[in-house]
């Protein structure tokens, strides 16, 4: 049976109360409504024919989840279960169920589906009430007559989406795409169809809510709530979007808008569509991004009352803050700067994709899990990049409350896009909807165009192949941003990203705006990060594998081996693991066995991201900031992410916590020569005395020179050091290094070429519980503690601890019951000192 509920949303997904004129009726699975999907037109396996029959299905949630939940299908992430699935993305699928309504009075009886994923004819009681193709929108079909009292039948078929997809491209003419399928035809998630990190598991499904709702006279369609400042007052521009009925029985709507004490008010006339209410809050506290000060939100309350009484409420929530782009040229280019009440914001963000390939099973903890993920690395932006989706409600409103900053990208990716219809006219609903309903959230800071077409059709050979076609750049220059100026005026935005804000210049110019450094990880060392000098790094990154116990969970090949063919399943890069091989270079001798090979990439990932923040940020004010790729992933896979498909944080995590710090203390080489640099990130001046020392690396890390340094360095200021010729220059670069403070360190040679004391016989190891002590009596780069390799659901509080003779570290273990004494060894206890050879 189905269920009458107070609580429900507007056309764009904000929560507001059902009154006595608005009444829904829930038809999801968690109001009681029976699902039931089967498979249609495809290439069902002949031993799955039961599949032409009604299967159990969940809604909201997708074909593949509905498969695995019923054991019709195993887990699509282990093995190469992906391949022999891919059947259900060329299967047409038909999702039904049967609900009671009862008829309430109302005048208008409306079916409101917030996600259909994506070509979908949509029928009631044999009636059909129309087609959808965008699964980024909601759709609203008048059923009023359809309904009818007692038991009705809602029915939605949905094409195969791979197939759709390569029909809508042939239809409205093929376009460049990168990867498998022409995602670019269709306006459904771009990853859905496998991405060089994600499988490529396209399905279908009612992925959001679904209800009926029942209502009379005039009900709310839209708010948008656009908080600013004006001094010390806060202005709460409501912009309040109605909806009547033909024949509305009242002459006029007021319309109340409340914040903390103010109150406003508005009459509009029956028909009239739209009304702005202003509020004024007076002594208002100023939402700041993380780092720069508090994250006040204030409710908000609208209602619409017509003659009958209230019709309608709806609540949301506000910051007051103002946010800014400076893109003007100076005597280097042109910066890339986001300030935040006039005050700078130096990024340190993250690009963020969606955080399971299949979305619907992400709630509001693991949305939580990942947004404080960032927090706790010391980021203050995420970018919600442009092959996802609109991001949950559940992940702007933790941003909000964390106070990170939300770059978020309309949704093209990688790709040359149709401007003709019908694509045309489903691109200009979807990002009214989105800016709509993103509006009210205070993190958000920026609106992109688009994610590298700008830089595809300047440099990646399209031109020839579109013959003067459109390819999208109608949507960045003129939709996108005239859609952004009318509906949230307040919110800057970029064209695309890299862009270099000038048609004269190319997109990915380091001298100007946003920059992507991938010829590191694709074709050169990581090294080569010290030849860039962006203005902002918006995209650079380096792969690495997931935690062993993420990756032994979906890899079984026997022997394991960096190339078996389950190991390449989980690794979607062009060459990736050749390139993980070669990206070792100097850095790292190559793998002995499959425990260092997995040891080894991990944390030659982790040194080559550190490697490069650290020298954009020695390079502030020139660098405005940095958001490394990728924070998260959707399955597990080897990949650019720092938290793995489980959740685990990688040793990259660790070093991303490092040198996202507040304040950075880096040596860096400055005309062939060692200097301190220090960039201080925080609101107060940093000081200290610094205690810089050239030390052996073996038994007793003896001191061999050794200087104090005064170094003061003001509020969001930098400064660079240089280092006593004592210090700096080595009597025997193989066996000495730097030590900076506790914890900075700079090498004078790489790990192969460095004498270091194996691990075994360079720490000694205490374990007191989930506590594990290590303490060193020579240099010790780079420890690390692995505990799930002895129990899944082990973490560990710290990673990349560099100690030298007489230092300790405490790794504090939590989740599990392990051996004790398996933790203090390998392969759960690594270093670097683990992959040399030492010099006989």
């Amino acid at each position: 049976m189905s269920s009458v509920r107070p609580v429900m949303r507007d056309d764009l997904g904000n929560v507001h109360e059902a009154s006595n004129s608005l009444r829904h009726v829930g038809l999801t699975s968690g109001c009681g409504v029976d699902w039931a999907v089967q498979a249609g037109a495809g290439p069902v396996p002949a031993e799955l024919a039961a599949l032409r029959s009604a299967q159990p299905a969940t809604v909201p949630g997708e074909v593949h989840t509905d498969l695995m939940a019923a054991g019709v299908v195993p887990d699509v992430f282990d093995g190469d279960n992906e391949s022999a699935l891919a059947w259900i993305g060329r299967t047409d699928w038909t999702y039904r169920a049967e609900f009671g309504w009862k008829p309430d009075g109302a005048a208008r009886q409306e079916l409101v589906a917030e996600g259909l994923d994506t070509i979908a004819t949509v029928s009631l009681n044999g009636t059909e009430l129309g087609r959808t193709a965008n699964q980024h929108r909601t759709h609203r079909f008048d059923v009023t007559g359809v309904l009818q009292a007692g038991t009705n039948e809602l029915v939605i078929a949905f094409a195969a989406p791979v197939d759709a997809a390569e029909r809508l491209s042939q239809e409205i003419g093929p376009r460049p795409y990168v990867n498998q399928h022409p995602y670019n035809a269709i306006r459904k998630m771009a990853s859905n169809y496998g991405w060089d990190w994600g499988p490529d598991v396209a399905g279908v499904g009612v992925w959001k809510p679904i209800r009926i709702e029942s209502w009379s006279d005039v009900r709310i369609a839209s708010v948008r709530p656009l908080a600013s400042v004006d001094g010390e007052r806060g202005v709460l521009d409501a912009h309040v979007e109605l909806a009547w009925t033909d024949a509305p029985g009242t002459a006029a709507a007021t319309v109340t808008v409340q914040i903390g004490e103010a109150t406003a008010t508005a009459t509009v006339p029956a028909g009239q569509t739209s009304v702005l209410v202003t509020a004024v809050v007076e002594d208002v506290r100023r939402w700041w991004a993380r780092g720069h000060g508090e994250q006040p939100l204030y409710p908000v309350g609208v209602e619409v009352s017509g003659a009958g009484g209230v019709a309608d409420t709806w609540d949301g929530r506000v910051g007051f803050r103002t946010v800014t782009l400076d893109v003007a040229p100076d005597e280097h280019g042109e910066p890339f700067t986001i300030a935040v009440n006039g005050e700078p914001v130096y990024v340190r963000g993250a690009n963020w994709i969606p955080d399971d390939a299949f979305v619907t099973r992400l709630t509001s903890e693991t949305y939580r899990r990942g947004v404080t993920d960032a927090v706790d690395a010391g980021m203050n932006l995420l970018r919600v990049w442009g092959g996802g989706i609109y991001e949950s409600e559940h992940f702007y409103r933790a941003c909000d409350e964390l106070g990170v900053l939300v770059w978020q990208d309309f949704l093209f990716a990688c790709a040359a896009y149709a401007e003709e219809e019908p694509l045309r006219g489903e691109v200009e609903a979807e990002a009214r909807e989105a800016v709509t309903r993103l509006s009210q959230h205070a993190s958000l800071a920026l609106w992109n165009g688009c994610n590298e077409n700008i830089w595809g059709y300047a440099e990646w050979g399209w031109r020839r192949p579109l013959a003067g076609r459109s390819w999208g750049a109608g949507y960045y220059m003129d939709v996108l941003p005239g859609i952004v100026a009318e509906l949230d005026p307040r919110t800057p935005y970029s064209p695309g990203s890299p862009y270099s804000f000038s048609p004269f210049l190319h997109p990915n110019d380091a001298r100007s705006a946003t920059m992507h450094l991938w010829d590191v990880w694709n074709q050169v060392d990581y090294a080569v990060y010290r030849d860039h000098e962006p203005r902002f790094a918006a995209e650079f990154g380096f792969q690495g594998p997931p935690a062993w116990s993420t990756l032994t969970s979906v890899v079984h090949d026997e022997p394991l081996d960096p190339y078996g063919p389950q190991m390449l399943v989980h690794q979607k890069a062009a060459d990736g693991n050749g390139k993980l091989e070669r990206g070792l270079g100097a850095h790292l001798p190559r793998w002995r066995d499959i425990d260092e090979w997995h040891w080894s990439t991990q944390l030659n990932q982790a040194r080559a991201v550190g490697f490069g923040i650290e020298h954009f940020r020695s390079l502030f004010p020139h660098n405005t900031g940095s958001v490394v790729w990728q924070l998260n992933d959707n399955w597990p896979v080897i990949s650019w992410a720092a938290v793995d498909g489980h959740g685990i944080r990688k040793p990259l995590w660790y070093v991303l916590r490092r040198v996202y710090a507040d304040t950075l203390v880096t040596v860096q080489p400055r005309d062939g020569v060692p200097v301190l640099v220090v960039h201080n990130d925080s609101p107060r001046e940093w000081s200290a005395q610094l205690t810089v020392a050239r030390r052996r690396t073996g038994t007793g890390s003896a001191v061999l020179a050794s200087e104090t340094l005064p170094v003061t360095v003001g509020a969001r200021s930098a400064v660079t050091v240089p280092l006593p010729t004592a210090l700096a220059t080595p009597d025997d670069p193989a066996a000495e290094f730097l030590q900076v403070g506790a914890d900075t360190f700079w090498y004078f040679r790489e790990d192969p070429e460095l004498e270091l004391v194996p691990t075994a016989d360079a720490v000694t190891v205490e374990v007191d519980g989930g506590d594990v002590r290590v303490t060193a009596t020579a240099l010790v780069k780079d420890l690390c503690l692995f505990p799930d390799r002895l129990d899944a659901a082990a973490r560990v509080d710290s990673g990349m601890v560099t100690l030298v003779a007489g230092g300790s570290h405490v790794f504090t273990v939590t989740g599990a019951d392990v051996d004790v004494a398996a933790l203090a060894c390998r392969p759960v206890l690594r270093a670097a000192n683990d992959l040399t050879r030492p010099l006989i």
